[in-house]
C-alpha cells in the first residue's frame, strides 16, 4: 500500500523525535512492502522565520492533500525567542490552531497507558501505581474558549479582555458520538466532564451527552465535574476509560493524565475529523531547552505514529507491531532521561528509535 504523509517536524526537538519516528515507520514499509512518501512542510517558529507567519496557505493545503499528517512540536520558549513579540495569531502556536481548523480536526484522542515497566516512575502513591491505569482523553477540539470571539479593550478606563466560550448541540453531538464508539471498543465507558453547575455551555453539553448515549446502550455513561476528574485523576486513574470533555478542561485534563504515566514524553495523540487527513503528535512541546542534545525522548512521536497507522491507514497489525516494540525495549530496561530509573540503561533520541526500529522483525 502506498500513503503521502505531510511532515511537520517543527521547533525545538521536533526535527530529532519526527526522525525517529521515520525510521520505525521505515522499518514498518520494509516488513511489509509499504511505501510511504514523506512531504515535508513548516509550520510554527521555522515557518514564521521562512515566511512571516506560523502555517501558510500553501502548507495547509498540501496537509489537506495528503493521507495523513505527522507532526513533532511547535513553539519556543516565551521572552526569549522574538517570535513571542508578534501578536498572539502570528506566534508560532497559532499553526496549531490553523491547521486543526483548516482540516476540520474536532476530536483530539490522547491515550494514557501505565506500563508495567515504567509504574517505579509513576508520581503516584505505589498502591494506585501498582493497580495501573488504561484510559483516553478525548477532546473536543475546534470549538470552546479557544476558537470563540476575543477582544481587549479598554472600558471606563480600565483594560478589559473577553474570551466567549460557544458551544452548539451539533459540535457537541459529533464529539460526543466518537467517544461513545471508542468506547464501545474498549470497556464500554464514557466519563462525560463538564462544569454544568456553573456553566450553561456546560449543561448543554451534558444535555446532548444525555441523549447521544440512548444510541450507545451498551456503554455505561457517567457525567463529573471538571474540578472532580482532576482530583479523581491523581486519587484513582483506573476508575477512568474514556473521558469525554470540551477543548480547553481537554487540554489541562490530558497533561494531567500524561504525567501521571511517569512522563509526558510518552504519550501520543490523534486529531481526527470526518473523511480529512488525521494529524498525529506527541503530547508533549517542543522543549527547546534540550534541542539538539539527543535527550528527548521520541517514544510518544513513535506511538503517534502508530496510532497513524491504525486510525488512518487501517493497518492494525503494523500498529501492533511498532507498539510491542515499544513494550520490548523497555522490558529490556532501555530509558529516555526523563523516565530513567535505577538499574536501567540509557539511551539518548537516536538510540532509542534505532532499538524500537530493530525490534520490529523483518519477517512477516
Amino acid at each position: 500500500m502506498e500513503f503521502n504523509i505531510s511532515v511537520i517536524s517543527g521547533d525545538g526537538i521536533g526535527p530529532e523525535i519526527v526522525r525517529e519516528a521515520k525510521k520505525v515507520l521505515d522499518r514498518i514499509c520494509k516488513k511489509y512492502g509499504h511505501t510511504f512518501n514523506y512531504t515535508e512542510v513548516l509550520m510554527g517558529g521555522v515557518s514564521i522565520d521562512a515566511h512571516g507567519v506560523p502555517l501558510t496557505e500553501e502548507a495547509l493545503r498540501t496537509a489537506r492533500e495528503s493521507d495523513s499528517v505527522l507532526l513533532g512540536a511547535v513553539g519556543g520558549i516565551v521572552g526569549k525567542d522574538s517570535w513571542y513579540d508578534l501578536p498572539p495569531q502570528l506566534r508560532p502556536e497559532a499553526g496549531l490552531l490553523k491547521i486543526r481548523k483548516g482540516l476540520g480536526l474536532f476530536a483530539n484522542l490522547r491515550p494514557a497507558l501505565l506500563y508495567d515497566e515504567l509504574k517505579a516512575a509513576c508520581p503516584l502513591r505505589q498502591d494506585i501505581a501498582e493497580a495501573g491505569f488504561d484510559l483516553i482523553v478525548v477532546r473536543e477540539l475546534t470549538g470552546g474558549i479557544y476558537f470563540g470571539e476575543r477582544k481587549t479593550e479598554e472600558i471606563d478606563g480600565v483594560m478589559t479582555a473577553t474570551d466567549i466560550l460557544k458551544y452548539d448541540e451539533n459540535e457537541i453531538r459529533r464529539i460526543a458520538v466518537k467517544a461513545f464508539e471508542i468506547a464501545s471498543k474498549r470497556r464500554n465507558k464514557v466519563t462525560s466532564v463538564d462544569k454544568s453547575n456553573v456553566l450553561d455551555s456546560s449543561r448543554l453539553w451534558a444535555k446532548v451527552v444525555e441523549e447521544t448515549a440512548k444510541s450507545y446502550p451498551s456503554v455505561t455513561l457517567e457525567h463529573m465535574l471538571v474540578d472532580n476528574c482532576a482530583m479523581q485523576l491523581v486519587r484513582d486513574p483506573g476508575q477512568f476509560d474514556v473521558i469525554l470533555t470540551e477543548n480547553m478542561f481537554g487540554d489541562i485534563l490530558s497533561d494531567e493524565a500524561s504525567m501521571i504515566t511517569g512522563s509526558i514524553g510518552m504519550l501520543p495523540s490523534a486529531s481526527l475529523g470526518e473523511g480529512k487527513p488525521g494529524l498525529y503528535e506527541p503530547s508533549h512541546g517542543a522543549a527547546p531547552d534540550i534541542a539538539g542534545k539527543d535527550l528527548a525522548n521520541p517514544i510518544a512521536t513513535i506511538l503517534s505514529a502508530a496510532m497513524m497507522l491504525r486510525f488512518s491507514f487501517d493497518m492494525d497489525k503494523e500498529a501492533d507491531d511498532v507498539e510491542n516494540a515499544v513494550k520490548a525495549v523497555l522490558r529490556e530496561g532501555y530509558r529516555t532521561k526523563d523516565i530513567m530509573s535505577e538499574g536501567c540503561i540509557y539511551a539518548g533520541c537516536r538510540e532509542m528509535g534505532t532499538l524500537i526500529s530493530e525490534r520490529i522483525l523483518e519477517e512477516v
